[in-house]
């Protein structure tokens, strides 16, 4: 839905880049639904300069990339965000928090640096389920 919104807006972005808004906006409402078993707010904004794809939930728990709970089967999502935004961050709201992030226009990250991000996460995902099994 979200890359539909963007395609509306005709936001200059590559498909390859509107796939990494699509993987990091999943990230963000499947940590949202993982942490509150309830319903959460999207936004999309698309400022001129970036697009910024906001997720509302009910948690007080802040997100942290570098904590992961479950290493087997998760944890590494805000590490892609990380990589692949342009910037990312949260704010409180409410009873809880928006997490964000924005993908500007002409600084995204493709080719070797892509991989790198996405070989990255990969690779810490594995020393932590290596480092669980120890």
């Amino acid at each position: 839905m979200i890359i539909d919104i963007a395609r509306l807006w005709k936001v200059p972005l590559s498909d390859e880049a509107l796939r990494d808004v699509e993987l990091c906006a999943g990230e963000l409402l499947a940590n949202a639904v993982e942490h509150t078993k309830a319903r959460c707010m999207v936004t999309v904004r698309w400022t001129g300069l970036r697009l910024r794809v906001e997720v509302a939930d009910t948690s007080l728990r802040l997100p942290d990339p570098d904590m992961a709970p479950d290493v087997i089967t998760g944890g590494r999502g805000l590490c892609l965000v990380a990589g692949l935004a342009h910037s990312w961050g949260w704010s409180p709201a409410g009873a809880g928090k928006v997490v964000w992030f924005e993908v500007a226009a002409d600084q995204v990250t493709t080719g070797d640096e892509r991989l790198a991000v996405l070989v990255g996460a990969a690779q810490a995902q594995i020393v932590a389920r290596l480092a669980a099994s120890a």
